[in-house]
């Protein structure tokens, strides 16, 4: 059951993916080590945490780009957890993955998947042996989630060729030929299961952590991107729903028009939407994708929110984003119609809403009552308008942060500023030593309801654990912290202590 979490009180919360947290199998994952965490933030009064996509990353480990809207990552797989509860037998090899893990700050995706195929190996063994009840639940289950069997199917077809996109298979696995699918499907049949099976016990796993989260009174904040990746289970899938031929060839790309940044704006190179078709299908898959990410999650951040009104679309051939053009959505239809799938009174989605946004976007948040976000690293640029300065921040509902996943760290973004800006920064603000940590000052201090800082910024650290750098694709989404989770405590507590002393009310 999906509840309303309006900001209503003052919250604070943290931003860190599970993959950067230690004392999992390799990088972080849904075992204990993540209830140990959850209950650090109770402790320590930090209500909110929020989290990249949960989805399957690309090849450059970007969660961003993925197969699929509705998998888990495989990485995710907590090995003391299915060996405490004999779904797998002990292994070597998994032992010394996890004391190499617990040695690096950073992750090797190759490591990570190749844990994770093991651990499909070591499920897939002691299937036979499990209990009737067991076999029974895993059964209930992808009865209830149909969409397991195709992301297995697209799973399996792209490792049997070579990680090829869809596009690039066989004619009757592209176009999903039923009769030769059924066949393979049979001939498979075990390695489906591995990945089907993969799934169940990331559900499980994962679900058994929201419920100590909820028991701990910490609301767990999803992210989701607004497009999907070309290469996708869902694009492959429902051709129709999206700008793309059968053979895979786009007809309109996504994107966003030149700016300040880039003199040929940005392409993405995902495919834009169908939209008439999506209205025929009175958005089913639009509540399909969120009706499951809300089983995992209490709140969305939805990426990319001003699309929801109006998309830049640029034709599937063209090299840059110079020639798109704006084209509107449904996005008023489409949140109405979510409203009434997840029967709320007010959707809990955060709006991203960062860069140049038109009055029209805007008035599509604010009708849904939705949050926006204010990001402090962009506020001071000498202009007294700017809509992040602190003490422009009027409307309380929204969500203040130092910086995102996105961003450098508040050290790294502070010493490359001009020493003008710092000057002014100093004086108007009282700057002293530590700029993380006077900036967090700032942001719990302000109107907004939920104020969320980076873990690399409570800790004070520089560019060398930044998550992520847009416009790059390599040595990104790698960072982990690599210490025991106890040596975290100081900073949470501080962190707590800032925020309960300027509210004495927590949560949504």
């Amino acid at each position: 059951m999906i509840k309303n979490y309006n900001l209503n009180k003052k919250s604070l919360g943290i931003l860190v993916h599970p993959t950067s947290l230690p004392e999992g199998s390799y990088c972080g994952t849904f075992g204990d080590s993540l209830k140990n965490w959850i209950n650090l933030l109770s402790v320590n009064k930090i209500y909110i945490w929020q989290f990249l996509p949960l989805n399957p990353t690309d090849s450059s480990g970007s969660p961003y780009s993925s197969p699929s809207s509705f998998a888990i990552n495989p990485w995710f797989l907590d090995a003391n957890e299915l060996k405490k509860n004999d779904f797998i037998d002990d292994s070597e090899i998994l032992e010394r993955i996890r004391i190499e893990g617990l040695e690096t700050d950073s992750i090797n995706f190759k490591i990570a998947d190749d844990l994770a195929r093991l651990l499909g190996e070591l499920i897939l063994k002691k299937w036979e042996v499990l209990p009737a009840e067991v076999k029974k639940e895993f059964f209930t289950w992808l009865e209830d989630n149909k969409w397991v069997n195709d992301y297995s199917l697209f799973s399996l077809l792209k490792e049997q060729f070579n990680l090829l996109p869809w596009w690039d298979w066989p004619k009757e696995f592209r176009s999903k030929d039923k009769i030769k699918l059924d066949l393979w499907s049979e001939e498979n049949f075990s390695k489906l299961l591995e990945k089907k099976l993969i799934q169940w016990h990331l559900n499980r796993q994962w679900l058994e952590v929201k419920d100590f989260a909820i028991m701990r009174g910490v609301k767990l904040v999803g992210d989701i991107p607004f497009y999907v990746s070309r290469d996708s289970v869902d694009v492959w899938s429902n051709k129709s729903l999206f700008s793309i031929t059968e053979k895979g060839e786009l007809l309109f790309q996504s994107g966003v028009p030149p700016d300040y940044f880039s003199s040929t704006g940005q392409l993405w190179g995902t495919p834009v939407y169908e939209w008439n078709e999506h209205i025929k299908t009175q958005f089913t898959w639009w509540k399909e994708r969120f009706n499951r990410q809300f089983q995992l999650v209490d709140i969305l951040r939805l990426d990319h929110f001003r699309a929801l009104e109006s998309y830049w679309r640029v034709d599937g051939k063209a090299k840059n984003a110079i020639d798109g053009e704006w084209v509107k959505s449904p996005g008023i239809e489409i949140l109405k119609s979510l409203k009434k799938s997840l029967n709320v009174e007010t959707l809990p989605i955060i709006a991203e809403d960062l860069g140049v946004i038109t009055e029209d976007v805007n008035t599509l948040r604010d009708s849904f009552n939705l949050p926006g976000m204010k990001i402090l690293q962009f506020a001071f640029d000498s202009n007294e308008k700017n809509p992040y300065l602190p003490q422009n921040i009027e409307n309380s509902n929204c969500v203040v942060y130092t910086g995102t996943h996105d961003n450098s760290t508040t050290l790294s973004w502070w010493n490359n500023l001009d020493e003008i800006i710092k000057k002014k920064i100093i004086t108007q603000y009282k700057f002293s030593e530590n700029p993380s940590w006077n900036l967090i000052k700032i942001g719990i201090k302000t109107d907004a309801k939920l104020f969320v800082a980076p873990l690399q910024d409570i800790l004070s650290l520089d560019d060398k654990s930044r998550l992520n750098k847009p416009g790059t694709v390599s040595n990104n989404w790698k960072w982990k912290y690599n210490k025991a989770l106890i040596e975290l405590e100081p900073f949470l507590e501080n962190y707590g202590f800032l925020g309960e002393s300027h509210s004495r009310n927590n949560i949504f």
